[in-house]
């Protein structure tokens, strides 16, 4: 069932912001002397609750630290948790523009993976989050994709039907879980590609692709 209504949920990571930045996590490592590959292991093993805002910050940096037999210390924590902050701060400036000038003629809402303290930082440096229609962080809303319950809180706060939505995403297994709550879906790739999918969605306005 559908309202009726247009709204494109995006994601943010690999579509409107960059991935992570390159070496970082080498980066990481080598300020707790440990082998890349042993910290890259750490870090995304324990990153879901993370993500999912079911550990604080310093409950994950414990975890990734004693998980590589490092001490936990409180100095530690923070400079590893502001490089991390730092390491997924960059944005894609044509997707950021495609998307405020997409607010214009339809509903925009946003989706994304992000822990509190980073999403803390992105609504700080990022101004225009604050004039999408919603903007759904996982570690603030306790729900990660591809969880069934990160969408349907967007469903349930933006008041609307799954098949108002058209979720996009860069990760395959992300949009087809958005497809199963009922939502249109589209894989991202690059900006030029999706141009043609949101014209088609929004039929009698058609905006100028990001450049």
């Amino acid at each position: 069932m559908s309202t009726h209504r247009r709204i494109v949920l995006f994601d943010l990571f690999g579509v409107i912001a960059r991935h992570q930045r390159p070496g970082a996590l080498a980066q990481m490592a080598a300020r707790c002397n440990t082998p890349a590959d042993a910290f890259a292991e750490a870090y995304w093993a324990c990153r879901p609750p993370y993500d999912a805002g079911q550990w604080s910050a310093p409950e994950y940096w414990t975890a990734v630290l004693r998980w590589l037999s490092r001490s936990a210390d409180a100095d530690s924590i923070e400079e590893l948790r502001l490089a991390d902050i730092r390491s997924w701060s960059r944005v894609d400036k044509r997707m950021v523009a495609y998307v405020r000038s997409l607010r214009e003629v339809t509903e925009v809402a946003l989706l994304s993976n992000i822990p509190a303290d980073h999403a803390d930082a992105f609504l700080a440096t990022q101004p225009w989050l604050g004039k999408l229609d919603h903007a759904a962080f996982s570690g603030k809303i306790h729900a990660a994709k591809p969880d069934p319950a990160a969408f349907h809180h967007c469903i349930v706060a933006m008041q609307a039907a799954p098949a108002d939505f058209l979720f996009v995403d860069d990760r395959e297994e992300n949009v087809r879980a958005a497809q199963a709550t009922g939502m249109n879906g589209h894989i991202f790739t690059r900006p030029d590609e999706l141009t043609p999918v949101i014209d088609t969605w929004l039929p009698t306005r058609r905006l100028t692709p990001p450049r």
